[in-house]
C-alpha cells in the first residue's frame, strides 16, 4: 500500500464562482469530513477555515449553489464551516477521478487557493499509477511524494514523533514561545532531561514539520 500527495491546479471553470481578491481573504481551507448525497446531489463538508470570517460567510451565501453555510469560530483568524451545497458538474468530474476501489483520500483536502488543492491518496500501486489518467482535462496535476504510507495524520501534529511533540508541548508550558521568552533553551533541556544541542534539535526539527504543514510542503 502506497500514497501520494498531489497539488492540483484547478482551471477557471472548476473554481468555486467568488469574487477574487481583495474582495474576499482566504489563507487556507482544510476540508476534514465530506459525504455526497446522490439523492438530492448536495454535499455536506465540514472544514476549518483560515481568513476573513465575515467576508467568507457573506460570499458564501450569496452563491446559487450553496444551501448551508454555518461558522463555529476558533479564534479571531480561524473557524469551523459546515455547509451544504449542490454538486457541480465539474465537482463531480473531478471526485470522479477518485471513485475507484483501490482509492481512499486521506483528509484532510487543502486549499490554498482558488485554483490549487493540496490531497494526498492512499492506494495500490496500479490504482495509483491510473488516477493521472483519470483526472478531467485542463487540471494540472504535480506528483510531490509517491511512497510507502507512513505518516500517522495529515494534520499538524501527525506529522511530529512522540519525542519532538513532548518537546514542543514542554517549551511551551515552561514558557519558551512567550512573547517575551520566559525560558530558556536550557530550561527546556532541563525538563526533557537531555542536552541543550539534543533539545534545539528536537525543537528546531518539529518547528520544521509544522511549517512545511502549514504550508502544505
Amino acid at each position: 500500500m502506497q500514497s501520494a500527495d498531489l497539488t492540483l491546479r484547478l482551471p477557471k471553470g472548476m473554481r468555486l464562482p467568488v469574487p477574487t481578491p481583495p474582495a474576499i481573504e482566504f489563507e487556507r481551507e482544510e476540508l476534514l469530513s465530506w459525504h455526497v448525497d446522490p439523492e438530492t446531489e448536495r454535499v455536506r463538508f465540514l472544514s476549518l477555515i483560515v481568513g476573513d470570517r465575515d467576508a467568507i460567510r457573506e460570499t458564501a451565501l450569496d452563491l446559487e449553489v450553496v444551501h448551508r453555510f454555518d461558522l463555529t469560530p476558533v479564534d479571531e483568524d480561524t473557524f469551523y464551516a459546515y455547509a451544504v451545497m449542490d454538486v457541480r458538474a465539474a465537482d463531480a468530474a473531478l471526485m470522479g477521478a477518485f471513485d475507484d476501489p483501490g482509492l481512499v483520500i486521506v483528509p484532510p483536502i487543502v486549499y490554498t487557493g482558488r485554483e490549487t488543492v493540496h490531497v494526498t491518496v492512499l492506494g495500490e500501486s496500479d490504482a495509483l499509477a491510473g488516477l493521472l489518467d483519470r483526472f478531467p482535462d485542463g487540471i494540472g496535476v504535480e506528483v510531490e511524494r509517491v511512497s510507502d504510507h507512513q505518516r500517522r495524520a495529515e494534520t499538524l501534529a501527525g506529522r511530529l514523533t512522540a519525542r519532538q511533540f513532548e518537546a514542543l508541548a514542554t517549551a511551551r508550558e515552561l514558557g519558551y514561545y512567550d512573547v517575551p521568552r520566559t525560558a530558556s533553551l536550557a530550561d527546556v533541556a532541563a525538563a526533557l532531561e537531555c542536552s541543550e544541542s539534543a533539545a534545539s534539535t528536537l525543537l528546531r526539527t518539529a518547528e520544521s514539520e509544522l511549517v512545511d504543514a502549514a504550508v502544505r510542503r
